[in-house]
Parts: structure tokens; C-alpha cells; sequence
């Protein structure tokens, strides 16, 4: 199982590691600060510095048992499996990332509606509600650039799967459940608006999101409606 540094601190770019597996396309690490896609969130990429080479990461993944796959070039070398690592994220699409994943937590709690789907880019990043109302999307617009500007705190906490049984309110995602069976499940609070579970990479106040809008609107089915936002900087 591979130490996952991001789940405690999205902040940190780079760590040393000692390499635990070496396949035909990725290495697995022993800890890393690269998250791998999950929850809408792309898989992070960067880079894997060594005595004597270093190859880019283009992609990362979930593997088996925990582990956490950094998947590199075709033509990359690799190092050796108990090599000393450093790895480096690209930091300004990752910063992105949890710009776009904090901005669209603001969103559902502005929209309070069942989700149906979402996904995270750099450019782009979008979910879909499950509802037929009619939406003003200038106030939509509005509340969002005010839970920004408001600067809440947002953080992080475990609870057991247990205690998430017993609260089913917070699950908001209708096709995706969070994931059980390990005995504990992260919340993420921004104080005072959301809190719902996610494994994801967040910033630690909302006054970070800074320049986001609302794009397209569109109509996905009967009971389907998709919030596109972007960020203008």
C-alpha cells in the first residue's frame, strides 16, 4: 500500500520516496504526493527525479492493494525497485485541479440537488444535477462568486463507515457511492456551507478559488441538467 501524503496536506509538490514495484509502464512508490484519478479528478502528472536519470509521470492510477501507480512515458527508463525517488508534481495544473474541485463543492451547495456526475480538468470542469427546474443562472452565478469572496475555511475529517450509515444525507452523489469497507471515510467541510465526503485534492479556503464562472448550461435528459464552470485567470 502506498502512503498517500496528499490525502493530509494537498499542498506538498514533491517527496522523497524508495521505489516498491517496477512494471512494463509505472513504478509504484512507498509514499507519494501524486493523486491518482478518482472522484472526477484526474490522476496527477510531474515528475520522477534519481542518481542518474528521471523520467515523466503522464498519468497515475489506482492499483491493486492499495497501491498507487505513477505511469510513465513509453520510452521512459525507469529506476530500480529500492531506489531513492524524488517526485515532483506539475504543480499549476494540480493547483487547478483543487481550484476546480473546491469551486464545484460551492456549486452543490448553491444547488441543492441530487449529483448525477461531474468531472475535473484544468480548462473545464463540470456537474449534473439530477433536476427539471428552471435555473437563473445569473443567481446561480452570483451565490457562487459569493461563498468565493466570503473566504470560508475548508478541511478535512474521518469518520467511520458506521457513523456515514448512519448520516445518509451527506451522500449526495446518486450513480457513485463513497468507498467503505476500510473502516473510515473522509469528510470535507468548507465551514459553514458543504459537508459531504471526498477523497479528493482542496484548497483551504474558498477565497483560493478566485475567478470562476459559470459557462453552459445544458439539458441532459428529463432529469439532467449540466453546470459547466471555468476559471478566467
Amino acid at each position: 500500500m502506498t502512503e498517500d501524503l496528499f490525502r493530509h496536506d494537498s499542498y506538498l509538490k514533491e517527496c522523497d520516496s524508495v521505489v516498491t514495484g517496477v512494471d512494463d509502464d509505472a513504478i509504484v512508490l512507498d509514499r507519494t504526493v501524486f493523486y491518482p484519478m478518482g472522484g472526477g479528478q484526474p490522476g496527477d502528472i510531474g515528475t520522477i527525479r534519481w542518481d542518474g536519470g528521471s523520467a515523466s509521470v503522464i498519468d497515475t492510477r489506482y492499483g491493486e492493494g492499495g497501491a498507487i501507480r505513477h505511469i510513465l512515458a513509453a520510452d521512459a527508463e525507469k529506476p530500480a525497485a529500492g531506489d531513492n525517488v524524488t517526485g515532483e508534481l506539475d504543480w499549476d495544473r494540480r493547483y487547478r485541479h483543487m481550484r476546480m474541485h473546491t469551486a464545484l463543492h460551492l456549486l452543490g451547495s448553491v444547488l441543492q440537488y441530487g449529483v448525477t456526475g461531474g468531472s475535473i480538468s484544468a480548462e473545464k470542469s463540470r456537474l449534473d444535477f439530477d433536476m427539471q427546474d428552471a435555473v437563473d443562472k445569473e443567481e446561480v452565478s452570483k451565490a457562487l462568486i459569493a461563498l468565493v469572496e466570503e473566504n470560508h475555511e475548508v478541511s478535512s475529517r474521518w469518520i467511520s463507515d458506521e457513523e456515514l450509515e448512519a448520516q445518509p444525507d451527506l451522500v449526495r452523489t446518486l450513480s457513485v457511492q463513497p468507498p467503505k469497507g476500510a473502516g473510515k471515510v473522509r469528510l470535507l467541510e468548507i465551514e459553514g456551507v458543504d459537508l459531504q465526503p471526498c477523497g479528493g485534492t482542496h484548497l483551504k479556503t474558498t477565497g483560493e478559488v478566485g475567478n470562476v464562472r459559470i459557462g453552459k448550461v445544458e439539458n441532459k435528459g428529463k432529469h439532467n441538467r449540466r453546470f459547466n464552470i471555468h476559471l478566467d485567470d
